[in-house]
């Protein structure tokens, strides 16, 4: 039915973050077909495209660039009471329309289709060190899309790769020459930014606890089932253990598993579990696996392999970010031993911390005697909000957790 329909930005694409209308796609008085995107949002966790519902005309941008958006605002208003636009083509014009005509400088505000990429776009191009100058963009108006990008990527990896000459040869150093990058802070690592100085200075008074954990027994079930894992498509990762044994201490220790409010305390039954996932020097993202009390280790094995792929392949929908009710941060996965406090991710009430795995000499009683030997050991931290858990309900859960790991079969 012919009238104005308002294209809102939808409730169910947020969560406890703001978010910035990053880019119109469309000017106001372009005609648009039924689930064009019309308008990028962006997060500090994604990039959300906002469709039209149906045909029409754009009558009326309501929120301009870089202006903060709510669930729920009316981003701009749609006409569906209008035919499509056909501009008359008068002798000796042709009826292509070129980068510099009236419509398209209306569309792109003076700009190409390659000024317009998207966050990310640019940030798949970046990733792979892609010339994405000749792309023939198969968006509205040639506007290059995230699915051109992958295709040109998968080209890219069937292609042969030429070896580069090796060389030992260093660049002279230039005596008393000194330089500075400057790198703009973009607005995922601004949010992220603000997120840590809220969580840490202004919110939960933080306190970090660390164990350590001997790992042969996991290492052992590992090594014997691994094989199997990938056979089935599933890597089996060390995270899967933590993710399952982190479980296991949740249900020990339920309090951890929860929200503080002014007047009460939520605490969950179910267990969406965050992982900490590094995006390089684009940042961090932190995906949600849901319902984990649900899974056995080859489910959250699986789980994994899906959520951390496509948070690096920047293919998270919104839902994969939220509803997350506990944290893990793996960062011995980058060399670190332990690293403290690690920042509670808000509004949760508890991180865990797992350090690199290092073969360390242990003592140990045997028949009576001490003996030396050696265990490939890690540390585990367990950061709290003080306003929810205390020291002792900290120690249970890294005691449950430590002796999950230690004894698995």
């Amino acid at each position: 039915m012919a009238g104005i329909v308002e294209i809102r930005f939808p409730e169910d694409q947020q969560e406890g973050t703001e978010a910035t209308v990053t880019r119109w796609l469309v000017a106001e008085g372009d005609d648009v077909a039924a689930h064009d995107p019309v308008v990028e949002i962006e997060t500090d966790k994604v990039v959300i495209e906002v469709a039209a519902p149906e045909a029409g005309r754009i009558a009326d941008i309501k929120i301009r660039q870089d202006e903060e958006a709510n669930p729920g605002d009316v981003l701009c208003t749609l006409n569906t009471g209008v035919e499509p636009s056909a501009a008359p083509v008068t002798e000796g014009e042709t009826d292509v329309e070129t980068a510099d005509s009236p419509a398209k400088a209306k569309a792109t505000g003076g700009q190409s289709k390659h000024d317009q990429l998207s966050p990310a776009v640019r940030q798949r191009a970046l990733q792979h060190d892609l010339d994405i100058s000749d792309i023939a963009g198969s968006g509205r108006d040639g506007r290059i899309t995230l699915q051109d990008v992958e295709a040109l990527i998968a080209d890219k990896e069937k292609q042969p790769k030429a070896e580069k000459p090796s060389t030992n040869i260093s660049p002279p150093a230039v005596e008393g020459s000194e330089t500075i990058e400057t790198i703009a802070h973009d607005k995922m690592r601004k949010r992220i930014a603000d997120k840590m100085v809220a969580s840490l200075m202004h919110t939960a008074p933080h306190v970090t606890a660390v164990f350590e954990a001997d790992l042969s027994a996991v290492l052992r079930h590992r090594a014997a089932n691994k094989q199997s894992y990938a056979s089935a498509g599933t890597p089996l990762t060390l995270t899967a253990y933590f993710v399952a044994a982190a479980v296991a201490a949740i249900h020990k220790v339920p309090r951890v598993n929860s929200r503080w409010f002014d007047d009460h305390l939520e605490i969950y039954h179910h267990v969406n579990m965050g992982i900490g996932t590094a995006l390089g020097d684009q940042g961090l993202i932190v995906p949600v696996l849901h319902q984990v009390q649900n899974m056995g280790l080859r489910g959250i094995a699986a789980g994994l392999t899906d959520l951390v792929g496509r948070a690096r392949d920047n293919k998270l929908k919104p839902a994969d970010v939220r509803g997350g009710t506990f944290t893990i941060s793996n960062h011995g996965v980058s060399g670190s031993l332990f690293a403290t406090p690690i920042i509670i991710n808000q509004p949760q009430s508890a991180i865990l911390g797992v350090g690199k795995i290092e073969k360390r000499i242990k003592i140990k009683e045997v028949d009576g005697e001490d003996v030396m030997i050696v265990r490939p050991m890690c540390y585990v931290s367990l950061t709290i909000d003080h306003r929810v858990v205390d020291a002792y309900q900290t120690n249970a859960f890294l005691a449950e957790l430590v002796s999950t790991l230690e004894n698995w079969s």
